[in-house]
Parts: C-alpha cells; sequence; structure tokens
C-alpha cells in the first residue's frame, strides 16, 4: 500500500500526516512544511483537524494504525477516552489499564504517542496538577488545553 506525507497548517504549527488511503500512521508538529500535496483521501480527516481548531468537533473519527508495543497501544487507546475539555494525571491513566505503579512507564508512551491531538496525550498533567510535558513543547500543550476549555 502507498504511503501518502502530507503537511497542514494548524494553529500550533505545521502538522505532517503519514498514511495510507485507509489510516493514518503518524501526526507530528514539524518546523515546516514540505513539498507534497494532500492527497484526496486524507480530505476528510484534514477536514475533521480543521473542525477541531475551529471548535466545531471534539473527537475524531480518523482510522489509526497504531504502530507501538502492547504497552504503549492500551496506553494510547486509554488517552482516546479522556473527555474534551478535561484532563487526567499518569497515575490515572497507569490504574485505567491496571498497571497502577507502571506511572514512569505510562509517561514514555504518553510522551511516544504518534498521533497528536488526535489521541489527546496533551489532557495529561501530572498527579499535582503540573502541566507536565509535551513532545511538542509546553506552549502548544498549553495552547490545546486552553483551546479545550475556552
Amino acid at each position: 500500500m502507498e504511503k501518502h506525507i502530507a503537511y497542514y497548517e494548524s494553529p500550533i504549527g505545521w502538522l505532517q500526516i503519514i498514511g495510507t488511503d485507509e489510516s493514518i500512521e503518524r501526526i507530528d508538529v514539524v518546523e515546516q512544511r514540505g513539498g507534497r500535496n494532500i492527497p484526496t483521501s486524507f480530505m476528510p480527516w484534514i477536514e475533521e483537524l480543521e473542525q477541531y481548531f475551529q471548535k466545531k468537533r471534539t473527537s475524531f473519527s480518523i482510522p489509526l494504525k497504531l504502530i507501538g508495543t502492547p504497552f504503549q497501544v492500551r496506553v494510547w487507546e486509554a488517552l482516546q477516552t479522556i473527555p474534551y475539555g478535561q484532563t487526567v494525571s499518569y497515575a490515572h491513566i497507569a490504574k485505567e489499564i491496571g498497571r497502577p505503579k507502571a506511572v514512569r512507564a505510562v509517561g514514555n508512551a504518553v510522551g511516544s504517542n504518534p498521533f497528536t491531538i488526535v489521541i489527546p496525550c496533551h489532557r495529561v498533567v501530572r498527579t499535582d496538577g503540573g502541566i507536565g510535558g509535551y513532545a511538542w513543547g509546553i506552549e502548544r500543550k498549553k495552547w490545546l488545553l486552553e483551546h479545550e476549555t475556552r
């Protein structure tokens, strides 16, 4: 199956979308746009991202191909259950997946989430209420959290 790469300019920067006509394999924030056009098959998924940024969408139906260890996949699936505009702690996710002592491992899996925004890792914060880390920068995480609660 042919892989496509597309770029979408979002309020948090350029998003690079990698996938096939059937599913997305990665969405990353990148510093600059590449030279490729958006494949027709990606257009409904781009529209969902636009709706999210326009506050017209709170969840996604984009088909994702989760490529990771079984533990990572469990964490990423748990992240998808966090309601729009809400946050949970890394410890909460660890309990949700039945591994309450694996908080650090959960943090690592959250940090390696290959689907920025669509799998809402930005909604995970520290137990003490601190914002925690974010692979694409704390300012972007703050922006996304504020976007969902304004």
